[in-house]
């Protein structure tokens, strides 16, 4: 049974994640587990997330997800924005709450660029750094 769709393509901040998203090197989106998600070909965001929390899920619809470094990983956990996603949170991904303060994104942009250099070949990060 395939998920249901979550997401509407006028939700909060999609629009500007898709235009960030889409600008590195053969980047495309599809939609996975019922949300966007952007791969060259390998994952590097996803639009919305889950936490788990008391034995349940906290939804954060408005986020993006990305892969972060370890070394990122401490400084990211202590700002409130950022939280560690079900499932994705063990193999280093990390979620930007979109809601919780004015976005930066310029900030996200960095995220996505780092994710995209986590995830992406070398011929793909070579064609990122050519630009």
């Amino acid at each position: 049974m395939p998920h249901p769709v979550m997401f509407s393509d006028d939700d909060f901040g999609l629009a500007e994640l898709r235009g960030l998203a889409l600008g590195f090197p053969e980047a495309f989106e599809k939609v996975s587990w019922g949300r966007p998600v952007f791969g060259a070909p390998k994952m590097f965001a996803m639009y919305g997330g889950n936490m788990k929390a008391d034995g349940g899920m906290l939804a954060f619809p408005h986020s993006v997800l990305v892969k972060v470094d370890d070394s990122d990983r401490k400084a990211l956990e202590q700002d409130d924005r950022f939280y560690v996603p079900a499932y994705m949170g063990p193999f280093g991904w990390m979620g930007l709450d979109l809601t919780a303060a004015e976005v930066d994104w310029d900030e996200v942009k960095e995220l996505l660029d780092a994710s995209f250099r986590m995830t992406a070949s070398k011929k793909l990060v070579k064609q990122l750094d050519e630009r």
